[in-house]
């Protein structure tokens, strides 16, 4: 049997603006296009995971509209177990504003709308669904008391817990990082929480080890078009990644993570996971969109199979 992945995390509806290049504080500029694509960390996870071939079930948070109807009706056709979804009375489901420039780079502005009742008393609800899962994936676009509790719990259930600390905050909350099997930042996200400047595999390599020293048994940095960087107690290992001509980079990070977790899930290693989740996250960074950039496992094992890994 599969072991089971459960993403606990964020739904949105992303609103992705092309444009020949970003505006500057005051300007205004013309865009070319502009898509309503299904996004979110916890949903590009979940669907990432799924399309990758995991055993993958979502706990998360829509609105009573159209844009949860689309999200809960594609996460599904992905092959994600959706029937635990809240459906809020209140908050419609989130959105983010995703500006995406000529040469692939992005900003985003996110409005948590119905995540934000992704809370404690939601997840104890759901806690045999917890119970029948192996993997517990989070981000950081749900309420960080919520995240608290899930990983505490999780945990206490023995589960492998990664937290994919995206976006990321100036503190975490305390006594995660101890409880963390796994956490992936990227490079910007890492120097922020361990508080240290840096642009080189050294800096980043120095900065994982500060979060090492604070109780965490893994840091996987991802790295854009220089791979990835594993920092353990057993030394440091980065990871090249294939080189490709990058589109939009927007789930680039989610891909990774789902696949990683996927192939630990397969009960492969971490630096298979690693070379992996590279391979996946190669493709999608050479399309447009957030779920739609995803790639199948077929297609993920052929960029494997291709590149002689």
């Amino acid at each position: 049997m599969k072991k089971k992945i459960l993403i606990i995390g964020s739904l949105n509806v992303d609103m992705v603006i092309e444009m020949k290049n970003m505006p500057v504080v005051g300007e205004t500029v013309l865009g070319t296009k502009l898509t309503y694509i299904p996004g979110g960390k916890g949903a590009n996870q979940a669907c990432a995971a799924a399309k990758l071939g995991g055993d993958v079930v979502m706990l998360g948070c829509v609105g009573e509209d159209e844009f949860g109807d689309i999200q809960k009706s594609n996460l599904s056709a992905c092959g994600v177990d959706t029937r635990y979804f809240k459906r809020s009375k209140k908050k419609g489901t989130g959105t983010a504003s995703i500006y995406v420039d000529e040469c692939g780079n992005n900003s985003i502005v996110v409005v948590a709308g119905a995540n934000q009742e992704c809370d404690i008393t939601y997840l104890q609800e759901y806690d045999d669904v917890m119970k029948a899962c192996d993997y517990v994936i989070l981000q950081m676009e749900i309420p960080y008391d919520a995240i608290s509790y899930a990983v505490k719990r999780a945990k206490e259930l023995g589960k492998v817990v990664i937290l994919n600390p995206a976006p990321a905050p100036d503190e975490l909350p305390d006594g995660i990082l101890e409880q963390l099997d796994y956490i992936t930042p990227n490079e910007t996200e890492l120097m922020k929480l361990c508080k240290r400047d840096g642009e080189t595999i050294e800096d980043f390599t120095e900065g994982a080890k500060v979060l090492l020293q604070k109780g965490v048994k893994n840091v996987l940095v991802t790295l854009g078009e220089r791979g990835a960087l594993l920092v353990s107690e057993e030394g440091a290992e980065i990871f090249p990644t294939r080189k490709v001509v990058s589109v939009d980079t927007t789930a680039a990070g989610d891909c990774f993570n789902g696949a990683f977790t996927v192939a630990l899930a397969e009960d492969k290693g971490p630096r298979e996971a690693v070379i992996f989740a590279n391979a996946a996250s190669s493709i999608a960074v050479t399309r447009n969109g957030a779920q739609t950039s995803i790639p199948d496992r077929e297609e993920a094992d052929e960029v494997l199979t291709s590149t002689g890994v």
